[in-house]
């Protein structure tokens, strides 16, 4: 619920308003606020005491854009106050005589002209908002808010306009460079294939070699034989495992290529296509003996 704010309407001093106008808005908002005397609040709960604040502000702001002396730009402020507070729940005719009231007995002497501004800002800006400033005054707030963080992602900057291609350009430059990254896969999966059977295979003979030497004592012809069968076995194995893979890696490879080659060949038209050197070019023959011209395109 807002809380009313304290009238300290004597603290508003010429130096005081003086020292507020010269700084940012933001700022000097803040520094209205304590030269006020007014507590700090959240400007988005307390929607009561915000409004309040902003009618003084601009009201110092408009007094000083008039060229009033610091004095009467001080009273200006109090005098703000003073209309916020004494028209609460009164009607807007009554409001009027007040304001005419007031300005009849503004403690520092103006010009008509200046005294004419000062009654204009106030209808301009009070009176024609009255009923605004009424319903927020003299009314509680029911407050249902939702409050939620959001992170916000700028889009990427763009890349320069003289860095742009044609759509169909950017599409066949990205088959091209799909293709040769699929390449490069095939040969590195070749080197991988190659790489881990061979490590499998030596891992197989050095097995069967500690089997060859704990069996030494009692190694028979029978037993070796078996052990060098079995160390040929997996030597065959394993590089009829490699010759497979490259085999069947190769011709993917090879079908690659293909499509490279036919992207090569059939590059896409640019947009707008460009200009040719040759046009078509006008021979006049003419024939003096009856005056005929023939034109050869």
């Amino acid at each position: 619920m807002d809380q009313p704010i304290p009238r300290r309407m004597a603290n508003l001093s010429a130096e005081g308003v003086k020292a507020v106008l010269e700084l940012q808005q933001k700022n000097g908002r803040l520094s209205l606020r304590d030269l006020l005397g007014w507590r700090k609040f959240d400007e988005i709960q307390e929607v009561r005491q915000s409004i309040q604040l902003d009618a003084h502000y601009h009201s110092l702001v408009f007094a000083a854009e008039k060229g009033l002396s610091w004095p009467a730009v001080a009273e200006v402020g109090k005098l703000t106050g003073e209309l916020l507070e004494e028209t609460q729940g009164l009607p807007v005719l009554q409001a009027i005589r007040i304001l005419q009231e007031k300005l009849t007995a503004f403690r520092v002497q103006l010009p008509s002209f200046q005294q004419a501004a000062m009654y204009d800002y106030f209808s301009n800006t009070f009176l024609k908002h009255y009923w605004l400033y009424q319903f927020v005054l003299t009314r509680e707030r029911d407050h249902n808010q939702t409050f939620a963080i959001l992170e916000v992602c700028a889009p990427p900057r763009p890349p320069p306009l003289t860095e742009g291609i044609d759509i169909e350009t950017w599409k066949y430059q990205q088959q091209l460079v799909a293709l040769c990254a699929a390449e490069e896969e095939k040969r590195a999966s070749v080197l991988h294939i190659r790489e881990t059977l061979h490590a499998e295979r030596e891992n197989l003979l050095r097995e069967v070699y500690r089997k060859v030497r704990r069996q030494t004592q009692s190694l028979n012809t029978e037993t070796l034989i078996s052990l060098v069968n079995e160390a040929i076995k997996t030597q065959i194995q394993s590089l009829h495992d490699i010759i497979q893979h490259e085999i069947q890696t190769t011709f993917e490879i090879l079908q690659l290529k293909l499509q490279k080659k036919a992207l090569v060949l059939n590059p896409p038209v640019p947009h707008p296509p460009p200009f040719t050197s040759e046009e078509p070019s006008i021979c006049v023959h003419g024939e003096q003996e009856n005056d005929v011209i023939f034109l050869e395109v």
